[in-house]
Parts: C-alpha cells; sequence; structure tokens
C-alpha cells in the first residue's frame, strides 16, 4: 500500500515545484498597484536624445528613404458630398461602437490620433532645411536673436510628430495610439511646421506655402465634417502662420502662451489719433486702446476652452534631482535674470525692474548674449542662484521660465497675463513665486520679499522642481510624464466638448445666430461673469463709419484701426462689435 503512494509523490512534487516557481515571480513581478512600475514601464534601451539637433539628426537619417508607411486614407483630392457622407456614417458606427462597449468612453485613455500623410513639402522638406541650413547660416530676427535657436525653442512640432509617427514597438507613452483609419480618431494632427517656415523661407514663398497647406488640409473629409474642431494645429511662435489663421480658427492650436482673455496684442498710445477723433472720444466718455494690425491673436481665434498652451523647448541642459542636491551650497546668488533687458508691450517691465534691482546685494542681472557662449552663462548663472526672475518679454511666456525650472532654480514670475502650460494637471505654485508687475517694481519690496522667504520653503521648492522638471523635458523616445505625455492627458479633458463643437456645427442652420450681441469679460478672470453696457456700436472698417453714432472721423491714415472700450471686440463678417462700459 505504501509502495503505491511513491509514483503518485513523484508526480506531484514536480507540480509542486512548478507552483512554487510560478508564486514567486506572480509576488516579485511589476503590478499594477506598483508605482514604479506606472512610472517606469521599462527602461529604454538607449538613454532618451533631448538635444532638438542630435535627435532631428538620427530621425532623418532613419526616415531617409522614406518612412514606412501603413495603409491611409487621407483623401488627395477635393472630396465629394457623398466622401463625407460615408466618413460621417463610419464614424457614428465607431463612436456608437465605443460607447456601448467602454463603460469610460469618451474619457478613456489611449486618445485616438490619426496622422495625416501630407506630402513632404509641408514636413520632411522643412526638416531638411533646417538641418542643412543649422550650422552655416548666422541669420538674426530684428530683435538679434538668432534664428535656429528661435526654431529649437519652438521645435514641439517636431517632437511631437516624431513620437506619433515611430513605430509602436518603440513608443513608451499609453496616453495616446495612432489610428490610420479616419473614423475611429478622436482628434486629426496636422503635422506643419510653421515656424521653420516662418524663418527660413522668403516671405512671399512662405505665404504660398501657407496657403497651399490650408488648401490641403480643408480639403479632407475630415476637416469638412467637424469645419476642424477636432484638428490639432502647432503653431507655437507667435508670429508664424499669421497671413491664414483665420481660415483656420477652429482648430485646437498648440501655442506658447496667450493673455487671460484670450488675446496678446502690441499697444500704442492714444496720442497717435487725430485731435478730432480724441475730441469725439472725450465727448464720449470713453477710455479706448488702439491696436494696430500687429495683433498677434486677433478676437475669437484663440482662448483656453478651445486651445492648448505648450512649454517652449528648453535652452539649458537638464539639472537633475542629484544635480540640484550637489549645487545647492553653490547657489550663492540670490536672484539672477540674463535676457534681453528691453523689450516691447508688456515686456516693458523689464526695463522697469532693471531700474529696481541693478545693483541690490544679491542680484545679477546681465545683457544676454547670442549662441554658446550665452548659453553657458546663462546655465552657469541659473545653477548657482536660489531665485531666478522670469518676467514678461514680448509676450507674457517666455522660455527663460522653463529654463529655470529644468536648473533647479526657483522661477519669480513677473507676468501678470501669463497662461502656463498643462495647469489642470500641474500646480505651479509649489515650484514657483508669482509676484505683481506692481509690487516687484516697488523700491526694495522685491529682494526683502525673497529674503523673508524660509529655509524650509526652499527647500520645499526645490524638492517639487526635482519632481516636476521632467514635465518640461521633450525627448525621443517620448517619456511618460514628458510634455508629449502631458498634451495628450490634457486633451483627453477637452475630448468631450470637442465632440459637442463638432456634432452642434453639423446641425446648427446657418446664420441662426446672425443677431450681433457681445459678451464682455474682465481680463485676467476665471469667471463667467459679463460687465453690463451702457453703450454698444458698429463699426464698418471697410468704409470708417459708426453704425449707431453720426460722427465719421476715424483717421484715414490708420487704415487698421481697431478701437477696444475697457471690454471686447468680436468679429463678424465685415463688422467688428465694441463694448463700452
Amino acid at each position: 500500500m505504501a509502495r503505491s503512494k511513491y509514483p503518485v509523490l513523484l508526480l506531484l512534487l514536480p507540480l509542486l515545484a512548478l507552483s512554487l516557481i510560478f508564486l514567486l515571480f506572480s509576488f516579485h513581478g511589476p503590478s499594477p498597484s506598483d508605482p514604479s512600475a506606472i512610472l517606469h514601464p521599462y527602461q529604454p534601451i538607449y538613454k532618451p536624445e533631448t538635444s532638438f539637433v542630435a535627435s532631428l539628426e538620427r530621425f532623418l537619417l532613419a526616415h531617409k528613404s522614406g518612412p514606412p508607411k501603413p495603409r491611409d486614407d487621407t483623401v488627395l483630392t477635393t472630396p465629394t458630398q457623398s466622401q463625407l457622407t460615408h466618413l460621417d456614417d463610419l464614424v457614428f458606427q465607431s463612436d456608437s461602437h465605443r460607447l456601448y462597449a467602454d463603460p469610460y468612453y469618451p474619457l478613456s485613455l489611449p486618445i485616438r490620433v490619426y496622422v495625416y500623410d501630407m506630402p513632404s513639402k509641408f514636413t520632411y522638406d522643412l526638416l531638411w532645411l533646417f538641418r542643412n541650413s543649422y550650422k552655416e547660416t548666422f541669420n538674426l530676427t530684428s530683435n538679434g536673436s538668432p534664428v535656429h535657436r528661435l526654431i529649437e525653442q519652438h521645435s514641439i512640432d517636431y517632437w511631437l510628430w516624431a513620437d506619433l509617427i515611430a513605430p509602436e514597438s518603440e513608443r513608451l507613452l499609453k496616453s495616446v495610439v495612432r489610428v490610420h483609419r479616419q473614423e475611429e480618431a478622436d482628434l486629426f494632427y496636422i503635422p506643419f511646421f510653421t515656424t521653420i517656415s516662418f524663418f527660413l523661407l522668403e516671405k512671399q514663398q512662405c505665404k504660398a506655402l501657407y496657403r497651399e497647406v490650408v488648401k490641403w488640409v480643408t480639403d479632407q473629409p475630415a476637416w469638412n465634417r467637424s469645419q476642424g474642431h477636432d484638428h490639432i494645429l502647432p503653431v507655437h511662435h507667435p508670429w508664424s502662420f499669421k497671413s491664414v489663421r483665420r481660415l483656420m480658427k477652429d482648430a485646437i492650436w498648440l501655442l506658447p502662451d496667450m493673455d487671460s482673455t484670450g488675446n496678446w496684442s502690441i499697444f500704442h498710445s492714444i496720442s497717435f489719433l487725430s485731435p478730432k477723433f480724441t475730441k469725439i472720444i472725450t465727448q464720449l466718455k470713453l477710455v479706448l486702446t488702439v491696436v494696430y494690425s500687429t495683433i498677434r491673436y486677433k478676437p475669437g481665434q484663440v482662448y483656453l476652452e478651445k486651445d492648448l498652451i505648450l512649454p517652449y523647448v528648453a535652452n539649458v541642459d537638464f539639472c537633475d534631482a542629484r544635480c540640484i542636491s550637489e549645487t545647492r551650497t553653490k547657489r550663492t546668488t540670490l536672484l539672477f535674470f540674463r535676457g534681453r533687458l528691453k523689450r516691447n508691450a508688456g515686456g516693458k517691465i523689464r526695463s522697469q525692474l532693471v531700474a529696481e534691482l541693478n545693483g541690490a546685494d544679491g542680484v545679477a542681472i546681465e545683457e544676454g548674449t547670442a549662441g554658446e557662449t550665452g548659453k553657458a552663462a546663462a546655465q552657469n548663472g541659473m545653477r548657482k542662484s536660489v531665485f531666478c526672475l522670469s518676467p514678461a518679454g514680448d509676450t507674457p511666456s517666455s522660455a527663460r521660465l522653463f529654463d529655470a525650472i529644468v536648473s533647479g532654480c526657483i522661477p519669480v514670475i513677473v507676468s501678470d497675463e501669463l497662461e502656463l502650460p498643462f495647469e489642470g494637471i500641474l500646480d505651479y505654485r509649489k515650484i514657483a513665486l508669482f509676484i505683481s508687475s506692481s509690487d516687484a517694481v516697488r523700491p526694495g519690496w522685491l529682494v526683502t520679499y525673497l529674503r523673508n522667504i524660509s529655509h524650509a520653503q526652499i527647500e520645499e521648492l526645490r524638492q517639487n522642481l526635482a519632481k516636476y522638471s521632467r514635465h518640461f523635458l521633450y525627448s525621443s523616445p517620448a517619456q511618460p510624464l514628458g510634455p508629449e505625455d502631458l498634451v495628450w492627458r490634457m486633451m483627453a479633458g477637452k475630448l468631450v466638448n470637442i465632440k459637442l463643437h463638432t456634432r452642434r456645427s453639423q446641425r446648427v442652420v446657418k446664420e441662426s445666430r446672425s443677431i450681433c450681441t457681445c459678451e464682455c469679460k474682465r481680463a485676467n478672470s476665471t469667471t463667467t461673469g459679463h460687465l453690463q453696457l451702457e453703450k454698444v456700436f458698429m463699426v464698418d472698417f471697410t468704409k470708417y463709419t459708426c453704425a449707431l453714432h453720426t460722427y465719421n472721423g476715424f483717421d484715414s491714415s490708420l487704415p487698421n484701426l481697431y478701437v477696444v472700450a475697457k471690454g471686447c471686440l468680436t468679429k463678424q463678417k465685415q463688422d467688428h462689435m465694441i463694448c463700452i462700459n
């Protein structure tokens, strides 16, 4: 009887051994509840490349013979009505399936993105143009900035596109997936390099290319179906794409900044007006600001609900947690700033800050210089400083903010109209100090304020900087929780509203909202309250007449004049509505 048990035991022992091995691997393997497994799904084969030039070189060499092209349904000719109807039916079927099959739809990740397969003149040719002219050219902008460095700072279009079209086996991001059928897409990405074309092409050549891009994109069935509400367009330099923006204003723009009303403009003094017009203004008791055609974003083109703010690409090397720890005792400068000391528009605060801070104990203010020497000086200064001043430039934002963040230098932000990247996810109060312009220029106020910040608060800000800096490092391959990843996480939050506007645009009767209204809100406001209006009048700028006033007094020497009176400015057809408070 005992002997008969031996064969059974011999069979059971191997099974028990295999079970133990399986259990050991189950306990030691990464699990969804393990935070490290979520933050670091696996280590990439090679170190991520954060240099735009180096990454671009490798990218172009890999795609020299042309990228591997999966089956694509991009339309190359003007679509017919039957094509639009067919696409709409397919989208309905796809959305219906996801609605009933996925309990989290439409809030679920990953976002499905269709990347247009555009002609090379819009994509690869522009990247090669940058690559081939990078070392040879010494072009400068009108304010002395090197053109190629500006392109690098605004190269978000490259980093996003390079990740989207990479083979899925080489990608790390789980927040977005590329699809090759338009009916499966949540969003559509337009891979056009607006900044490279603006800076490296002749003016008329650039404008012609812009028109071609608009024609090509707006001929696509997907654009016609949604009127562009679900299309993503990188317009990260505020001067780029200006001549055709109005034709794609409903698309989702990827921007460097905007003020809180959605418009950042170069303002000019009312003294430029004729005496006759100034007299009328006095009679009407209006407080007016004159805005020339130098407006960067016209009313209705950009706003936070539609568009997305992306960080500049840092111009200095990354100072990681170890670097921050090693430089702690070397940070002997209280406040550091290096950059252009004179700027236009809101950037005029810089000259006021220089006048106030120059020569103060513990403060280093330096005029910026271009090239590697300037980069090294800025990087060295930031790594030796506790705080880094980040005032407004020609626009509310400045690349200097992101240079400070990746350098472990606590930003001191003096820009009242600044909008920040990914603010629905990141809390900038934990890594930066926000100072109003009026406080910053008060004699002695800023230095005293910084000196009174406790050591414990400084250490807390530094620790948070060490954690947050990864969110501002573009890289190849794109890293989880890097800026490319946060783009799609922010887009996920916009998706329901995008679908709402897409479907609404398909069924609302044309001209059904023909009555002109003007909803004004206070600048820098996050509330929905509107101003009470005392007077409203229409201005036809083609005739320079006021529709609700008898005065015909616009100065003919100012053909691109806009009038804004303590409120907003909206555009309908050829008319502009003016809100008078």
